[in-house]
């Protein structure tokens, strides 16, 4: 690539914000090429003269690093939020040779020795974030194949670069198999139930697919398998034989034809566990544990204790659905399917608390849910949260930036909110993730330290017509639960770049902030604050709260153990699963189901072929993580529940020591040592339990 080429290339601009508006699959291959190019230099450079001193050692390693992952985390972002055929292709031609530079950065062994040499000579020297660093990057080198010689160090490399590959592969084929299925209808009797809020959004979706004139009263409406428009139609659809097609079409992704995800899977898990055997390590979940606080044990043992505490309380949970289904009369009373769930829970939650989750709709309007969260961040963690639309470029009309500001208005960060589904072209699912982290070696004239950006995207209902975006409480508590991800990030106050904000922390307690976020999707003041009517103004009514509030704990348990089925699946398959042996994939999930299920999967449940999270995302063989630190949150926020909710002064006075902990240590210290700074004691189930209404089966 010519000079003036590189230059003019916006991937490989400089400036304080990613050019997200101008990148398109055109820039990513010569710009990675000649950024990898560039770094190569630098690297050499840097083993030559690396010493056990940190300004020749880490410094320039985080300049490296840095630059990489800006540029390379701007293409996978595009790719999960903008996916065009063009920008695969590019992705697919340079991902190799970014994933080999990563190898040998890891792989280096003057770094790693440089590092050992830090430890052993200089450690007196370190602060403690400094520790963290030198512990985890010779942690780190060591599970990426440092030690490796020869034909071991060639196979693992290889292993890498195929699981790359496959992870990608398998995120294209969930995106390609959910976006291919769509069905449109033309009758409105065979949709007979739906609120006007799902007939809107379908309608909507028939318009933008060429459907000129259709409308939310006479149709046509466009069925997907994205969320917003698969939960109404499981949820409220009376026409049972449609919540099974679409049911069937959900379980069964990425399973056919060009896009089967089966052979991927067993490919997966079995270089997986060759990886893991050529480290030392007998399966892949004990060298995934290696970055975590959980051994496999205590991790088990933890979802064993919450199985205990919840199966009882989901085979009731179907049982009174079922009761229900009899008592109306139903087909479903005498043969009840996985189809018939969400439907006739939502019909008991009518019946039991006098109110519909799209009841609910109309008083969670997006800009009062953010004006509601912001003003919660502001009064517990002493900081402003304001639009800052236009001051950096975006990937799409929809998306808002924001400024975080301390009480003198000072700025120490900024986030971008991509908030709504685009089933065409972004990944479902919700997610956080870093721009860029807070370092004092990018810091500008004057200031201490490089300011954070982070990225929140969700996959909630569009805006309607001339509507907003009306919420699901669900939306709603996903929104508060990315918000506390993004608030880890943002407001450390750690400046040591590669333990700053969620890097450097555990796997199984980055989800501490987040969870503990949505606790107080129910707190009153929080809530009344919001839940304003979207065209009246008028607050949610104090018995619609009420029922909410009663219907927290309304199906814990099936919820509970919908989860340990996924966590309990996901490690059997890491820990005990042998590929190639006899049994497939679905075997071992159907096999865990017998104890973590009440209703065994359909035969031809495929569900494993769209689990996202743990064969393209980061939680193989941790899962589990969300009930870990489901643990750690629950209890962190009993310590509010504690000092007193309504208690304003108590309120902030534990706000600032969660902020000053949990928020703002980042990875410079072991997470157990930071919850234990803010708690004062080491966590307890028992928060978690009483929240989920699961005490009293637990004792």
């Amino acid at each position: 690539m010519a000079v003036d080429e590189t230059v003019q290339n916006p991937l490989l601009q400089r400036g304080k914000f990613p050019a997200f508006d101008q990148v398109k699959a055109e820039h990513v291959v010569p710009g990675i090429r000649n950024l990898l190019q560039e770094l190569g230099k630098d690297l050499e450079e840097l083993e030559k003269n690396a010493d056990a001193s940190w300004d020749s050692l880490v410094v320039p390693l985080e300049r490296i690093t840095d630059r990489l992952g800006r540029a390379w985390g701007t293409v996978s972002h595009l790719k999960s939020v903008k996916d065009t055929e063009e920008l695969r292709n590019a992705v697919e031609e340079v991902q190799p040779e970014q994933v080999a530079f990563g190898l040998r950065l890891s792989q280096s062994k003057p770094l790693y020795e440089a590092f050992c040499k830090i430890r052993d000579d200089k450690w007196s020297e370190l602060n403690e974030a400094q520790r963290r660093i030198v512990e985890t990057e010779i942690r780190d080198a060591t599970l990426g194949g440092v030690g490796l010689e020869g034909d071991a160090k060639v196979r693992f490399n290889e292993i890498q670069q195929e699981l790359s590959k496959l992870s990608t592969d398998f995120s294209n084929n969930v995106l390609d198999s959910t976006k291919a299925w769509k069905k449109l209808i033309k009758d409105q009797s065979e949709i007979k139930g739906l609120p006007p809020s799902a007939l809107g959004l379908l309608s909507q979706q028939a318009a933008r697919e060429g459907h000129e004139g259709a409308t939310p009263e006479s149709g046509p409406w466009l069925i997907t398998l994205d969320a917003p428009s698969y939960i109404p139609i499981m949820q409220y659809c009376e026409n049972r034989s449609l919540r099974e097609e679409i049911y069937k079409a959900y379980i069964t992704r990425a399973s056919k034809g060009s896009s089967d995800n089966t052979p991927l899977i067993e490919r997966i898990l079995e270089l997986r566990l060759e990886k893991a055997k050529l480290l030392g390590y007998q399966n892949f979940a004990e060298m995934s544990m290696a970055r975590k606080m959980a051994t496999l044990e205590s991790a088990e043992k933890l979802l064993g204790e919450l199985r205990e505490a919840s199966y009882d309380a989901a085979v009731k949970d179907l049982e009174e659905v079922k009761d229900l289904a009899r008592r109306k009369e139903a087909p479903e009373g005498v043969d009840f399917k996985h189809w018939d769930g969400l439907f006739w829970a939502e019909k008991l939650r009518e019946e039991r608390f006098q109110f519909s989750e799209e009841e609910l709709r109309p008083y969670f309007s997006l800009p009062r849910v953010l004006d509601g969260l912001f003003g919660l961040v502001e009064k517990i963690f002493g900081v402003q949260v304001s639009a800052a639309d236009g001051l950096a470029p975006v990937w799409d009309q929809d998306v808002r930036f924001f400024c975080i500001k301390d009480k003198t208005g000072n700025p120490v960060s900024y986030f971008y909110l991509d908030p709504y589904s685009r089933p065409s072209e972004k990944r479902g699912g919700a997610w956080m993730d870093e721009v860029v982290g807070r370092s004092k070696v990018f810091a500008d004239n004057g200031e201490a330290a490089r300011l954070p950006i982070a990225h929140m995207v969700c996959n909630q209902t569009p805006p309607v017509g001339e509507d907003p975006s009306l919420m699901t409480f669900r939306e709603v508590e996903t929104l508060f639960h990315e918000f506390g991800h993004a608030l880890q990030h943002m407001l450390t106050r750690v400046d040591e770049g590669f333990v700053s904000g969620i890097r450097g922390v555990e796997w199984d307690a980055v989800e501490l902030p987040s969870q503990f976020m949505e606790n107080w999707c129910y707190h009153r003041n929080t809530l009344m604050g919001m839940a304003k009517h979207y065209k009246t103004g008028e607050t949610l009514p104090e018995d619609l709260y009420q029922k909410l509030l009663a219907a927290r704990t309304f199906r814990a348990g099936t919820m509970t153990l919908r989860q340990l089925h996924f966590a309990c699946t996901d490690l059997e398959l890491h820990a005990r699963y042998v590929p190639g042996k006899g049994k497939s994939v679905f075997d071992v999930e159907r096999e865990v189901a017998k104890s973590t299920t009440v209703m065994p999967p359909l035969p031809e449940d495929r569900f494993l072929c769209g689990f996202a999270h743990i064969f393209a995302g980061g939680y193989s063989a941790g899962y589990y993580s969300y009930k870990w630190a489901e643990v750690l949150s629950a209890d962190a926020f009993s310590a509010f529940e504690d000092a007193g909710l309504d208690d304003d002064q108590a309120v902030v006075q534990t706000g600032q020591r969660f902020r000053d902990t949990v928020l703002a240590m980042g990875g410079s210290r072991p997470p157990l040592e930071v919850f234990v700074n803010f708690r004062g004691r080491e966590p307890s189930t028992e928060a978690l339990l009483r929240h989920n209404g699961l005490i009293s089966a637990a004792n």
